[in-house]
């Protein structure tokens, strides 16, 4: 088994973006990795901190130049980007999968979204056809890990999450966000767990902004906000405080172009804007503008590190849950090994 990725730890935002897959491109290299005849198994994770391929092999070769290949040749770039990345092999790299699950390897410790997106990857390898036995019963310890470590330690204790990183950030320069006025741009799982943060916090004034009209005012009921057209965009950001950007796009959807004017009908009120796209939605070159306070998900981490301690304290309990289940699973390994024509059926973990 290998691991070859890059994350947060090994690159830059800068870099991540470009390497990031999107749902399409994650199923253009699954079918790749599927027709290769050096891969036997293999999902993928693409998350906005990490881009990672498990893969079971044939034979005993640790040459991972193929992998680096697909994913550049599938993101149409030639940039060397070898000294991002890391490989990892065997235990290691199994060790290494449960450590993601249960978000010991998160920006933010703990972080609970991702069990969500690593079930949503598996499902995406099963649909595929590139998942087999080995895999099978890899993936689902994993998953069941993962909901231990939630359920039964402290580890994801509080917010845990980019979103609830981000309006940190946010009141450590505005101070408490509820007498503050706020636009939400992104309907998705991060601008979601922003806006449900937002509401706890007591926020008065809550805008969100979605490409899907009908999403956003859903969501804008459900958390007593005001569901807005992309066309009211420099209206409305000349009258928040602070704008969090949540969204999958292509492009920068803010750029200099639009926050310049914005800026200048402020007249000298600051304006606070947290990216946490990926890729980045918001041009960094808006950072130079008078009076805006850029910060992208590379920012956070000076906010996770002050908040971790009750998490930090729960690290012993969940390397103990990851050691039992790495036994677990070498135990059905060998019995698979014992008795290759027994039915390893898969569970719904």
């Amino acid at each position: 088994m290998l691991v070859v990725g890059l994350s947060h730890k090994t690159a830059p935002i800068e870099i991540r973006e470009k390497f990031y897959l999107n749902p399409v491109e994650q199923d253009l290299l699954l079918s790749e990795l599927k027709n290769h005849p050096l891969v036997c198994e293999a999902f993928v994770l693409s998350t906005c901190n990490r881009i990672e391929v498990y893969l079971k092999r044939a034979g005993d070769s640790a040459d991972i130049s193929f992998v680096v290949s697909l994913i550049a040749k599938i993101k149409k770039v030639s940039l060397n980007f070898s000294s991002y990345i890391y490989v990892y092999k065997d235990q290691e790299a199994i060790n290494h999968l449960l450590r993601v699950v249960c978000g010991l390897e998160s920006l933010v410790l703990g972080e609970r979204q991702i069990l969500g997106q690593v079930k949503s990857a598996i499902e995406r390898a099963r649909q595929s056809g590139t998942l087999s036995r080995y895999f099978n019963i890899l993936t689902n310890i994993a998953i069941r890990t993962g909901k231990k470590a939630q359920h039964e330690t402290a580890i994801s204790h509080g917010g845990s999450s980019i979103s609830w990183a981000a309006i940190e950030m946010s009141q450590k320069m505005l101070g408490r966000l509820n007498d503050k006025s706020v636009l939400v741009v992104g309907a998705g799982k991060m601008g979601e767990i922003a806006l449900q943060h937002l509401h706890d916090l007591g926020v008065k004034k809550i805008h969100l902004m979605n490409r899907t009209g009908q999403k956003a005012e859903k969501l804008a009921a459900l958390y007593h906000g005001v569901a807005s057209s992309f066309w009211n965009i420099k209206e409305i950001l000349s009258e928040v405080d602070v704008c969090f950007c949540a969204l999958d796009a292509p492009h920068y959807v803010l750029d200099l172009e639009t926050i310049s004017p914005i800026m200048a009908m402020r007249q000298g009120r600051p304006l606070v804007l947290i990216d946490i796209s990926m890729p980045r939605s918001i041009d960094p070159q808006v950072k130079n503008l008078a009076g805006v306070h850029l910060s992208s998900i590379d920012n956070l981490v000076e906010v996770v590190d002050s908040s971790m301690k009750r998490r930090s304290s729960a690290l012993p309990q969940v390397e103990e849950i990851i050691r039992q289940k790495i036994l677990e699973f070498n135990e059905k390994i060998l019995k698979l090994q014992s008795n290759p024509d027994s039915d390893f059926f898969i569970i719904n973990a």
